[in-house]
C-alpha cells in the first residue's frame, strides 16, 4: 500500500462507519465502462456534493492491495451481477489535486506527481523498468504485473481554478496519459476524474476530448449520484429524527437531469446532526467567491441577479462557457459558472420552447433553495449593493402583504 499507488480502503471504511447514504450503485456504472471506448469518465459537481466520498469508495472497490468484500457486503453494489468481476483486481493511482497543490509550488506539481507515483511503483514492484517517460513506465508496470491501472483524480480541476499559470503544463500532462487511445488502452482499465468544472475547452472542444463528461448541465445516467434524492433524505430524517419539511425548505431544489428534487449532501448532514436548519455554505471556500460573480459589471447581469433573488428563473445559454473561472464573454458565462458552483440550478428546455423564445437559449437558471438565497442576500447587504438589496426587500414585503 502506497501514498498514491493503491491507497487501500481505510478512507471509505471511515465513511461507511458513519451515517453513510449508499451511493455504491455508481460502481456498477464504472464497471460497465471497463473494456469499452467510454472508460474515461469525468464527473463535475459543486463543492460539498460528495465528490471525495465517491473517489474513496472507488479506491476501496478497485484497489487490489486490500480486501473490501466485507466492506461492501451490505451495500447496493453487492446485489449487482457484476459485483465480483472487478472487486479488488486493479492497481489504483489516486491523486487528490487540492491536497497535492498544498505540498509543492505550482510549477513543481507535475514533476512531483510523476516522482511520487514512480517511487511507489519501485517500492511495490521490484524489477519494473523505470527509465523513460512517465507513461512509458506505467506501460512497463502493466506488462510486469499483468494488471492495468484504474486512475482516480479527485478535484481534477483545482490547478486550473487555483493556479491558472500552470494550466498549459497540467493539461499537457493529462493529454500525455489520456489523449492517445493506443497508449491509454495499454495503461488504464478506466479513469475517473471528478471536480467542479467540466474539462477546460481548447477552442470549441474539450482539451482532453476522449473523456465522457457528465456535468450539472448534462449528468445523464449519473444523475442519481449527484447529491441526495428525496427518498434518501426521508430515510435519513427518520433515522436521525430530522425535520423533513425544514430540510426540504432549506436544501431541496436542485434539478439534475431528470431528477427534480436533489439536495446538497453536506448541508443535509450538518442539519440533521445539529438540528439547526440554516446555511452551511458560509463555512466553505466557495462562499467567498460569490461576491466576485455578483459584482461583475456585465450588461444585464445585475438585473438577472435581482430577478433570481426575487424567486424568478432567468434564461441562459450555456454552450459557450469556456470551463474556467476567468473567461467571461457575457452574463451567460457568469450564470453558467454559478450553476457549476452550485449557486444556481439548471433545467434544460426543449428545442421547441427554445425556438419560440430565443434560438440561442439552452435552459433556465434559478436559485434552488433558501440556503442559497440566504447567501445571495448576505452579499447584497454589502455597501455596494444596498440599492439592489432594498429593491429585493420591497419585493419580499409586497409578496408578504399580498
Amino acid at each position: 500500500m502506497g501514498t498514491y499507488l493503491n491507497p487501500g480502503n481505510k478512507g471509505f471504511k471511515r465513511i461507511v462507519n458513519g451515517e453513510y447514504v449508499d451511493k455504491t450503485g455508481l460502481i456498477s456504472l464504472i464497471n460497465s465502462a471497463i473494456g469499452t471506448t467510454k472508460n474515461l469518465i469525468c464527473i463535475s459537481r459543486p463543492r460539498r456534493f460528495g465528490k471525495s466520498y465517491a473517489a474513496q469508495m472507488l479506491c476501496a472497490y478497485y484497489d487490489r492491495s486490500c480486501d473490501s468484500r466485507d466492506l461492501f457486503a451490505n451495500l447496493e453494489i453487492a446485489e449487482k451481477p457484476d459485483y465480483g468481476d472487478h472487486l479488488n483486481k486493479y492497481d489504483v493511482i489516486y491523486l487528490d489535486m487540492t491536497n497535492l497543490l498544498g505540498k509543492v509550488k505550482p510549477e513543481e506539481l507535475v514533476p512531483y506527481i510523476e516522482q511520487k507515483v514512480l517511487t511507489d511503483i519501485q517500492k511495490d514492484y521490484d524489477g519494473v523498468e523505470v527509465d523513460g517517460s512517465f507513461d512509458e513506465v506505467l506501460i512497463h508496470t502493466v506488462e510486469h504485473t499483468g494488471s492495468p491501472f484504474i486512475m482516480i483524480i479527485d478535484e481534477w480541476d483545482a490547478p486550473i481554478r487555483e493556479t491558472p499559470e500552470i494550466e498549459s503544463e497540467y493539461l499537457k500532462f493529462l493529454r500525455m496519459l489520456f489523449k492517445g487511445s493506443g497508449t491509454t488502452s495499454r495503461i488504464f482499465a478506466a479513469a475517473y476524474m471528478t471536480g467542479i468544472l467540466p474539462i477546460k475547452k481548447d477552442g470549441s472542444q474539450s482539451a482532453i476530448s476522449d473523456f465522457e463528461e457528465y456535468s450539472m448541465l448534462d449528468p445523464r445516467c449519473y444523475a442519481d449520484y449527484v447529491g441526495f434524492t428525496e427518498d434518501e433524505v426521508r430515510i435519513l430524517c427518520e433515522k436521525k429524527r430530522g425535520n423533513f419539511q425544514s430540510i426540504k425548505k432549506w436544501y431541496d431544489g436542485y434539478t439534475v437531469g431528470l431528477q427534480h428534487s436533489v439536495y446538497n449532501p453536506y448541508s443535509v448532514m450538518q442539519a440533521v446532526d445539529s438540528g439547526k436548519y440554516r446555511s452551511y455554505w458560509k463555512k466553505t471556500s466557495a462562499a467567498e467567491t460569490l461576491m466576485t460573480y455578483i459584482d461583475m459589471d456585465i450588461e444585464g447581469h445585475q438585473e438577472d441577479i435581482a430577478r433570481l433573488i426575487a424567486g424568478e428563473s432567468v434564461t441562459v445559454n450555456t454552450d459557450f462557457f469556456q470551463n474556467d473561472v476567468e473567461t467571461f464573454a457575457d452574463k451567460d458565462d457568469v450564470l453558467t459558472l454559478l450553476i457549476h458552483l452550485g449557486y444556481l440550478t439548471y433545467e434544460e428546455v426543449s428545442d421547441s420552447y427554445s425556438a419560440e423564445q430565443d434560438e440561442e437559449l439552452t435552459g433556465l437558471a434559478r436559485i434552488p433553495n433558501e440556503e442559497i438565497r440566504t447567501e445571495f442576500l448576505q452579499i447584497l447587504r454589502k455597501a455596494k449593493h444596498r440599492s439592489l438589496f432594498a429593491l429585493v426587500q420591497k419585493s419580499d414585503q409586497l409578496l408578504a402583504d399580498t
